[in-house]
């Protein structure tokens, strides 16, 4: 199939900054790209061919949306699957497949699955409702301290909380979640497989990620992760694993703890480009986004080594600040060697929402680290 300068169409469901960033690589090989997102201000919108405004778990929205299409893929997994299904049995190709992110769409049955296929993982407990956590804590089954996360459509940060007393499961939404194991970890590390769709598969370096403890949000992505290479292969290897069981196509992101005794466990995944990922538009040979066009399009996959160090640096909403967008001292930042700030289009920003990215690329992984934290701390999302 031409998919250059042709009448060929990729769907994409999703019009956030995963979208746009990919938007870049399809526009600069001359891919017709149609998007479907529920918010006219959606930052993927100025860079598609065509915007349909839709709802992404509306059976009927996907369903037609994706008739329209030769290829269809995701920058977000919270979507209808039956309606993906059904274009699947229709001859529409899906990437990733859509049995693949019904396992991967809902935490508990990802966490099944991990103990099914003999994956590391914590252990956990599942419910039906929150409401069954307090029975089960008084009667010896689950004891304190645990992490809660709800099992359906949490994302940044959201739907996860560090539970040690009765009382912080006080205002928690009566929704299906697991209770897991608080674990003792040294780093978190995350592992991007990208395996195309005639089965070749190709990883990215390790990289640590630095979370902010409130929000519980990532705040720095480091690559290489400042590890050693015996717990790196160990953790490409479980991630590997992970790919060859779900069989996605497309990237798969894989987010992992080591622990105090050098374990390494799957916390979880996502089926698509990855914040953990974003470093590698400056830092490597192939950044992530074209790595996800080449592989749900069968291209031959490219070269994912980096070519320098790099550390991502997210640009969140500061507290207290809600409104028009003002991202403050941008030119203090610019004037620093290896700097360059990546800024999604949301016009309103509030208190940790995602606006956007800076990645720090230098020889010295330290000195990356360093300057990193000097943008941090410098540059400002506030409103007006």
């Amino acid at each position: 199939m031409n998919f250059f300068s042709s009448d060929f169409k990729l769907g994409i469901l999703g019009g956030g900054q995963l979208g746009k960033m990919m938007l870049y690589e399809t526009r600069k090989l001359d891919i017709f790209t149609r998007v479907l997102e529920a918010s006219d201000d959606a930052p993927s919108k100025i860079a598609c061919n065509e915007f349909v405004k839709g709802e992404l778990l509306d059976f009927d929205a996907v369903y037609n949306f994706g008739k329209s299409v030769d290829v269809l893929t995701i920058e977000i997994e919270n979507v209808n699957l039956n309606a993906l299904e059904k274009l699947e049995d229709e001859g529409v190709k899906v990437f990733p497949p859509t049995k693949a992110l019904r396992i991967i769409q809902n935490k508990a049955t990802q966490k099944l699955f991990y103990v099914d296929n003999g994956i590391p993982t914590a252990d956990f407990h599942r419910f039906a409702y929150t409401s069954e956590i307090e029975d089960s804590i008084d009667n010896g089954g689950l004891s304190f301290p645990f992490v809660w996360k709800c099992a359906q459509f949490g994302y940044d940060g959201q739907g996860v909380k560090v539970v040690r007393t009765m009382a912080d499961l006080k205002d928690l939404p009566n929704v299906e979640c697991i209770a897991e194991d608080l674990v003792p970890f040294k780093n978190e590390l995350a592992v991007i497989v990208a395996r195309n769709s005639r089965g070749e598969v190709k990883t990215y370096p390790v990289v640590e990620m630095e979370f902010h403890a409130e929000a519980n949000q990532v705040e720095y992505v480091i690559c290489p992760a400042r590890i050693s290479d015996e717990v790196a292969q160990k953790a490409q290897e479980i991630a590997l694993q992970v790919a060859d069981k779900i069989k996605h196509v497309g990237l798969l992101a894989v987010e992992m703890f080591q622990t105090s005794s050098d374990k390494i466990l799957v916390n979880e995944v996502a089926p698509r480009p990855h914040n953990s990922g974003h470093y590698s538009i400056e830092a490597s040979y192939t950044n992530q986004f074209e790595q996800h066009i080449r592989a749900i399009l069968g291209m031959p996959l490219g070269d994912t080594k980096s070519k320098v160090a790099g550390i991502m640096v997210n640009l969140v909403g500061a507290e207290g600040f809600t409104g028009d967008v003002v991202y403050k001292n941008m030119e203090d930042i610019l004037k620093l060697e290896g700097v360059t700030p990546h800024i999604y289009g949301k016009k309103q920003t509030r208190p940790f929402r995602k606006m956007g990215h800076v990645t720090i690329v230098n020889k010295d992984i330290d000195e990356a680290r360093r300057i990193a934290e000097v943008v941090k701390n410098t540059i400002k999302v506030i409103s007006k």
